[in-house]
């Protein structure tokens, strides 16, 4: 390696009212005084009564398309003959970085895939919500809709299996586009 090949940095010089930080301090109180008096003259509302006031979304405009920006709980969509969508090719549980889908899989007693899951269960407390298994699906069989309700008195009844998948598709059918 030659000698004008090796690119030496230097840090930046500090000035005095950097070395103590001073900048920072007060540019972080300026922050807290304009939020207190956004507070103090309810300009803004940061706060909702929930569950009476619910939490809206607001969409991203990308592109020319509105994008949606929550990701909730899990479905399984079905296809037009009201079958579940998914043909079992892992491809959810492969992208999962939490690990939480497991599939099992059996041969297909319809002639038009060769596979179907048998057991398609999602742990729904152990999921960060990414939509990694939304993206990675070619069959778009499994989505995250808008809801976020869920409620478990064990850690059992957080484990959705295919059949309340299936029910919440049943449920947000009508009100989310696919």
């Amino acid at each position: 390696m030659k000698e004008s090949d090796v690119l030496v940095l230097h840090p930046p010089r500090l000035t005095t009212a950097e070395r103590f930080y001073l900048p920072a301090i007060l540019g972080g109180l300026a922050r807290t005084l304009k939020h207190l008096v956004d507070v103090l003259l309810r300009r803004r509302h940061r706060v909702i009564q929930y569950p009476e006031q619910r939490r809206e979304e607001l969409p991203v405009e990308q592109g020319g398309m509105l994008l949606r920006t929550y990701h909730g709980l899990h479905r399984l969509n079905r296809d037009e003959a009201g079958r579940v969508k998914c043909v079992a090719c892992f491809m959810c549980s492969t992208a999962c970085p939490a690990h939480c889908i497991h599939i099992v899989a059996d041969a297909a007693p319809w002639p038009d895939r060769e596979k179907y899951p048998v057991v398609f269960e999602i742990d729904e407390l152990r999921c960060i919500y990414c939509g990694m298994c939304e993206e990675a699906c070619p069959v778009n069989a499994i989505e995250l809709t808008h809801r976020y309700e869920a409620v478990g008195y064990s850690r059992q009844e957080m484990i959705w299996g295919k059949e309340k998948l299936l029910e919440m598709y049943d449920l947000t059918i009508t009100e989310e586009p696919m």
